[in-house]
């Protein structure tokens, strides 16, 4: 496994931590392959009742590797707009957002079921300061979390809000002191792990199926304006 990824299983919750401290925890090509891979074989196994996704300290997670860009191509070819979540399953993911969940960090926390905050937790979307559009569901998912007037706000400030504010525009479940954050992330896991397993993935199902139709002409529209922010057809920089 890329050592950048970590995980832990503990009688059907698997905990998915994302291990770059040095770099807040930045999505490198490696991650960016790895994660996905991880979450679907995770999302297969019928031992697996819930999965928590975090971060090592100090940060959830910066979002992609700006420092990657400068680079060989062939280090962001998979770098693309996209139509789902950059991860996805039917097994309910639990977002421990422990520091900065900050441009593609905050898209990966909105792409979780559930989203605890520690206390230091912050969230911003960035791509606006770094002369980008969004291409991984941030105009699509956020304003769901938020509504449309403070994801907006969100989006064009660039200003991060805290974890107070978080729970109060309803972006996260709870918020909790940072050193209870793994245990009220297990909690909820263990929560959710006393019921059917079955029945949980199919309510789960129908939750995505409902979004999907709502969704589908705003992941439409964030893709077609991505394509367009450089004359190649493609962002210079990633989300």
């Amino acid at each position: 496994m890329d050592p950048a990824l970590q995980c832990a299983y503990d009688t059907g919750v698997a905990t998915v931590t994302l291990n770059r401290p040095a770099a807040r925890n930045a999505l490198s090509q490696e991650l960016r392959r790895t994660l996905p891979a991880l979450l679907a074989e995770l999302d297969a196994d019928d031992g697996v009742r819930a999965i928590v996704l975090t971060g090592a300290d100090p940060a959830f997670c910066a979002g992609v590797d700006l420092r990657e860009l400068d680079g060989p191509p062939e280090l962001n070819a998979d770098l693309h707009p996209r139509d789902a979540p950059f991860v996805t399953c039917s097994t309910p993911l639990i977002g421990a957002v422990n520091g900065a969940a900050y441009t593609g960090g905050l898209e990966l926390a909105l792409a979780c079921h559930f989203l605890i905050a520690s206390d230091r937790a912050r969230f911003a979307d960035t791509h606006a300061r770094l002369g980008l559009l969004p291409g991984w569901g941030c105009t699509v998912l956020l304003p769901e979390a938020v509504g449309v007037r403070r994801a907006r706000q969100m989006s064009v400030t660039c200003e991060p809000i805290d974890a107070a504010t978080a729970l109060r525009w309803g972006l996260v479940n709870d918020v909790v002191a940072h050193e209870d954050l793994h245990r009220a992330a297990s909690q909820l896991a263990r929560s959710i792990c006393a019921n059917d397993t079955a029945a949980v993935r199919r309510v789960s199902a129908l939750y995505d199926a409902q979004a999907a139709p709502r969704q589908a002409a705003a992941w439409r529209l964030e893709s077609q304006a991505w394509l367009g922010t450089t004359p190649q057809g493609g962002p210079h920089r990633a989300p």
